[in-house]
């Protein structure tokens, strides 16, 4: 690889890299071609980006990014997302269905994140649960006058 597209992808992770929350780094290596586009498919459709980085401009951009205190060795598939959750459940769901993909590491909110921090983001409810959760927990009291309303009318209806 010529110095300067190293440069241009170093500079494209880099920008990535710190306009992202959430960075996973798996190891993907015996993974077949048509397993990692079933990853990258999984993956866009939650905007997440994946990608194959080489090690060293991958540290590079990560310490570009603010990022550092995780070792990175061996091959690695990188996956990033704005949303910590959906980086965090992308990864595992994949590290289910396939035991050839192992989340090694990675960055939650800029701070390095061992397996166990990452899998405890991946059993959270994803942004849009969490927003059901909270309109179902807000229209409760509304729906309970409703039918006490309902209620209190057919009574009086009967009593007609």
């Amino acid at each position: 690889m010529l110095k300067s597209k190293k440069a241009e992808v170093i500079a494209e992770l880099t920008t990535a890299f710190a306009n992202t929350t959430a960075v996973v780094i798996c190891d993907y290596k015996g993974l077949t071609v048509s397993e990692l586009e079933e990853l990258r498919k999984a993956a866009r459709a939650k905007d997440t980006s994946v990608q194959v980085v080489k090690n060293t401009l991958a540290t590079i951009a990560l310490n570009n990014a603010d990022m550092s205190g995780v070792t990175i060795k061996d091959t690695n598939i990188f996956i990033w997302s704005d949303d910590v959750i959906s980086a965090s459940k992308i990864a595992a769901d994949f590290a289910k269905k396939s035991d050839k993909f192992v989340i090694k590491a990675g960055y939650l909110d800029k701070e390095p994140a061992d397996v166990a921090k990452i899998e405890a983001f991946a059993k959270l409810p994803g942004r849009e649960e969490l927003l059901g959760m909270l309109a179902a927990t807000w229209m409760a009291p509304i729906t309970n006058m409703a039918v006490g309303i309902d209620a209190l009318r057919k009574k009086l209806e009967e009593e007609v």
